[in-house]
This record gives structure tokens, sequence and C-alpha cells, in this order.
């Protein structure tokens, strides 16, 4: 079946079979989020099979989880900027009180939000936002999951992304 890693998304990542990946980073998996009501929506997902939580890592995985959660806050950041000039800010979470295993979410935030959401966490948004195929991720996409692929290796590296 095509959706089948979804089912086991840590495991089809780590086998290359996770369409939604967008670079291996030190301690996890850079994805795009497969809801874009927030346009540049991602997710860091960790690369150990069975941790739930971020304290079942080792002290030295964990530092590295956070800083790939910083490394992939900034390539959203910088893909958002220039590509919508109402872009705001991004909001990090990590969660965990639905998937069980360890990812963060990395949220994209808007001046064209509504005005009762924009200053609000994302969770409030109608629960249809995240089945309505208006927002599902697609080809429409590629663009921007192509910018933050790019500002993913350049800020690693260290120097500013082409433009």
């Amino acid at each position: 079946m095509i959706d089948d890693w979804r089912n086991e998304r840590i495991g089809s990542a780590l086998s290359g079979k996770n369409p939604t990946v967008l670079r291996r980073l030190e301690a996890g998996f850079a994805v795009i989020g497969d809801v874009q009501f927030l346009p540049g929506y991602a997710v860091l997902l960790t690369d150990q099979p069975g941790v739930e939580r971020l304290s079942d890592l080792p002290h030295p995985k964990r530092l590295a989880f956070l800083s790939d959660m910083d490394h992939l806050a900034e390539a959203v950041e910088r893909a958002c900027r220039a590509t919508d000039p109402a872009f705001r800010r991004v909001n990090l979470e990590i969660l965990g009180n639905t998937d069980p295993f360890l990812h963060a979410h990395i949220w994209p935030r808007y001046d064209w939000e509504p005005e009762h959401l924009v200053t609000r966490p994302v969770w409030l948004y109608p629960p249809t936002h995240w089945s309505d195929p208006r927002f599902a991720l697609g080809p429409r996409h590629d663009a921007l999951r192509a910018r933050i692929t790019n500002e993913l290796a350049a800020t690693r590296e260290g120097r500013q992304p082409a433009e």
C-alpha cells in the first residue's frame, strides 16, 4: 500500500522509503509535513526506533536532536521568509501526545492567519485542517520543499544559501 510509510515513519525514513524526508541530519530526519495549511510546516523525526521521549536518548544524542531541531527551524524560517513577506516566525514544539515516537514540530506562522489564531497555538486550528485535501502535501509544495532542503544544506555548511 502506498501509505505504508505513514504507519512506520522512522523505519521508512531509515530505509529510504519515506517520501517526506528532506534530509538526514545528525540525530534524525528533517521531513516536510503531511499538511501544509501553514506552508513550510516541517517535522524532525528521531532516527532511533522505539524512542518515545527526549529523555529516552543518552545526553549527547539529546543535544544532537535539539541542535537538529534548531537547524531545521532556521532552514524553515529562511525559506518561508524568502517566499512569503507575511512570514512572522516559527514555533517549535515537542509534544508526543498522539504519535508514540520522538519528533519535533516546526510551524511557520504568518500575518495572514485568522486574527483569532495568529498568536495562538496551531492546535487551535479546526481539526479539519489536518484532513482537508486542500491542505495536503502535494506537487504545489515542491518549490518550498526544495528551498527548505537547500537551506538545510546551506545552514549546515555555515554559508548563505544560493538565491
